[in-house]
């Protein structure tokens, strides 16, 4: 199966090194891995021009959107990791989840019945993660995709880091942080193990 991970922050730094950390777990289980970082990408707002509604041919800004379209066609599950920016998900996450109306537009099933988790990084230890983490959850659900979290007792949304505004750092040494992600982790594979059978 191939896993598509996303890092919603414009630095390579946290959000950065969490994703990859997922990602390299399920590499080492098996799994086709491949990372996307908005971070120097050029990604328009949505317009809300319809353009995609009316031509079913992608979305009139021809940027760095189009290289997030092909993976979230390809991949056949999805990894969400955004920081918080005042309380929930970064400008750039968001302008990803608006841009999607051109895919869903083309086929709206293009992400039905893939498994989505999602993780988050903070650099307060309660500053928007879990709000980080059911805004991706809103996204997966409207569109057909279903979330996995790491159950109840720790990790009840996903997987949710404090950085303490030390960045990568922050978030390797952050113990409970690479716990939650650990066990969110477990979750997603055996979803995806059990899919794959």
């Amino acid at each position: 199966m191939k896993i598509l991970g996303i890092s919603g922050s414009p630095r390579k730094e946290g959000t950065h090194f969490a994703v990859n950390y997922a990602l390299d777990y399920l590499k080492e289980k098996g799994f086709e891995t491949k990372y996307i970082s908005v971070f120097q990408k050029k990604i328009e707002f949505c317009i809300h021009c319809d353009y995609c509604l009316r031509t079913k041919e992608g979305c009139v800004h021809k940027d760095s959107m189009q290289e997030i379209y092909n993976g979230l066609k390809w991949a056949d599950a999805v990894i969400l990791g955004s920081p918080c920016y005042n309380g929930t998900v970064s400008g750039q996450l968001k302008t990803i989840m608006d841009r999607c109306r051109a895919i869903f537009a083309e086929d709206i099933d293009v992400l039905r019945n893939k498994y989505g988790m999602a993780l988050s990084v903070g650099g307060d230890r309660n500053g928007g993660q879990e709000v980080v983490l059911k805004t991706i959850h809103d996204f997966y659900i409207l569109n057909g995709v279903i979330p996995v979290s790491g159950g109840s007792f720790g990790s009840n949304l996903g997987a949710t880091f404090w950085s303490q505004d030390n960045g990568k750092q922050g978030v390797e040494e952050d113990t409970e942080g690479i716990r939650t992600l650990k066990r969110t982790l477990k979750k997603f594979y055996n979803c995806l193990n059990e899919e794959g059978e």
